[in-house]
């Protein structure tokens, strides 16, 4: 096994015969994110989620997803991000982020942990989700904008730096790119919404967010979810493979982000934000 594949032995069938064959899989393994309260006799560390993700850049994950949740609003937020706790017995991984806290930040670990069970396992409705949003979210900044041309080309930039993928075919991928279609960070993952708070994770190690100067795009669908994400890191444009869903298009709408889909071989939709975009009439 190496992080992020693991080699499997199985029975390929090719023209009806069938041969005993070894393939990669991309691994899936639980992550807990823990948060640690800085006392006075130590620190006191709280899990507030658990997300089935890919092993690699974990910390990236841990602190994209707490940026994402306006738990934390920049780096100094953060004195620590480590794994914890013993390796798995199987795959040697360790399955725990710790993040420590500046004392200075305050989190009100309930709602958080409620609101990830809810988010995450149910679905949220629109109305009362873009509401809260509202209040936690600024509308993208920035002079950013593109041409048909290098939009055009993100795919395919896109999938040559899926590594993992070329192995196992099984992972999904997140980009931010800048307007000259340079790739700043590319992360992959099982699971579309780990993918994107890796890329964020990252940015916000480096100290880059907002990024009102780079773009976001994906491998599969446009959900609410990283519409929101996308959103959070001040990124104003999301460029999808696939199909967005009608809320992720309400949001875009909503705080005037550029929202693209279905972006293969040169043709996409634009669901929103248009006047970011050179295209021809």
């Amino acid at each position: 096994m190496t992080g992020s594949s693991l080699a499997i032995d199985i029975d390929r069938v090719q023209d009806e015969r069938r041969q005993p064959q070894s393939d990669l899989v991309a691994v899936e393994e639980p992550l807990e994110i823990q948060l640690c309260s800085a006392t006075a006799t130590g620190a006191a560390a709280r899990s507030i989620a658990v997300t089935m993700r890919t092993p690699g850049h974990d910390v990236d994950l841990a602190l994209g997803f707490l940026f994402t949740e306006r738990v934390i609003r920049r780096a100094a937020d953060v004195v620590s991000a480590e794994a914890a706790g013993a390796p798995d017995p199987e795959s040697g991984h360790r399955n725990t982020i710790r993040v420590e806290l500046d004392p200075a930040v305050t989190v009100d670990l309930d709602a958080l942990t409620r609101h990830f069970y809810t988010t995450s396992s149910c679905g949220v409705c629109g109305k009362a989700s873009i509401e809260a949003l509202q209040v936690a979210v600024d509308r993208p900044g920035g002079e950013f904008s593109l041409s048909h041309g290098v939009l055009a080309s993100m795919p395919g930039r896109l999938r040559d730096a899926q590594q993992v993928f070329d192995r196992t075919g099984g992972l999904h991928a997140a980009a931010a790119f800048d307007q000259g279609g340079t790739i700043i960070v590319v992360r992959e993952d099982v699971g579309r919404h780990n993918a994107v708070d890796k890329v964020v994770g990252a940015l916000l190690a480096a100290d880059r967010l907002p990024a009102g100067d780079l773009g976001l795009i994906v491998s599969g669908r446009a959900s609410f979810e990283l519409t929101q994400k996308t959103l959070a890191a001040g990124m104003p444009l999301l460029a999808a493979v696939s199909a967005p869903s009608s809320l992720a298009v309400r949001l875009a709408r909503e705080f005037g982000m550029t929202l693209v889909g279905f972006l293969r071989q040169g043709n996409f939709n634009i669901y929103s934000g248009a006047g970011r975009l050179s295209i021809r009439e």
